[in-house]
């Protein structure tokens, strides 16, 4: 008796479709897949790239030997090489004989010019969860731009509309990024202010922000989307308003983007004019306090 017990552990059964199966199978199935499903995306990984899946660059691009998995949709965008690091411009204007003349004060400028730009036409198709600067210098990083949207729908919207469209005369390249926790793709050395790789780290240094600035943003968008609101409310008695439609809408596909600094500018501004002078003098200061700002904002949406 214990021989033919044994001898059934190891006996398939056969099914009336020409198939077999064995006893545990299922579960020595279920084993694997849950072990494939807790290493994807770690150094144990040999298939997906770790990096990819983390940070959604990679320093070999396509000469990885390992599989970047680009996501059919995602809540986060990637708008790459779109910002001018001033490091790498300097290094440009070098190249053909010509010097750099900004100084720090006009570069902390131009960024906070250039991060609203980037907040106030990226709001308009929905509520933003965070918008990150990439401060690196690999060529697989430099002048990243994430936004995370807090709806796929919206970050769906913003790739439609934006890829194409141009930046100071810069065309804008947008994709899907695989990243939706900043937490693990910061690097927590820079966010200390203690980073030994410099601007070369495979992980993201993210250029800080006022805390005061985020906030006049944030409100600025709402009331541009509750106006949005109304006004579409107003259109839905034409023909095809039941679909959904912005008052930036997908005819704009290639034009460029008006930066704040060239042209008029709205209310709001010489408060954030303030913030600008009042950032300059304790830039350093405000990495920190950006960071506690993205925590509190991740504790606050996951109640």
């Amino acid at each position: 008796n214990n021989k033919q017990a044994t001898m059934s552990r190891y006996t398939c059964t056969p099914h009336s479709n020409n198939t077999y199966s064995y006893p545990g199978g299922n579960a020595r199935k279920s084993a694997g897949a849950m072990h494939l499903a807790r290493i994807h995306g770690t150094e144990e990984d040999k298939v997906n790239c770790p990096f990819y899946f983390k940070i959604g660059a990679c320093r070999h691009n396509e000469k990885c030997s390992r599989k970047h998995d680009r996501p059919a949709f995602s809540p986060t965008i990637l708008i790459k090489h779109i910002y001018k690091h001033p490091v790498r411009e300097a290094e440009l204007q070098s190249l053909v004989g010509k010097q750099y003349k900004h100084n720090g004060a006009d570069e902390v400028d131009d960024f906070l010019t250039f991060y609203e730009d980037m907040y106030e036409e990226l709001s308009k198709f929905g509520r933003l969860d965070c918008l990150c600067v990439c401060d690196n210098l690999g060529d697989h990083m430099v002048g990243h731009v994430y936004a995370k949207f807090c709806q796929e729908e919206d970050a769906a919207d913003a790739l439609q509309v934006m890829n194409g469209r141009y930046y100071d005369k810069r065309i804008m390249e947008v994709e899907y990024s695989p990243v939706t926790d900043f937490r693990e793709a910061r690097c927590r050395d820079f966010d200390e202010g203690s980073c030994a790789r410099g601007g070369f780290c495979n992980f993201m240094h993210v250029k800080p922000v006022p805390i005061i600035l985020l906030q006049d943003l944030e409100d600025e968008g709402e009331d541009w989307r509750r106006d949005d609101e109304q006004q579409r409310q107003r259109s839905r008695n034409y023909k095809g308003s039941s679909n959904r439609s912005r008052s930036v809408s997908s005819d704009e596909h290639g034009e460029e983007i008006q930066s704040r600094s060239s042209s008029h500018r709205g209310r709001g501004d010489r408060d954030r004019d303030r913030i600008r002078s009042d950032y300059k003098g304790s830039s350093s200061g405000s990495r920190g306090s950006n960071r506690q700002r993205s925590s509190r904002r991740s504790r606050s949406r996951s109640r």
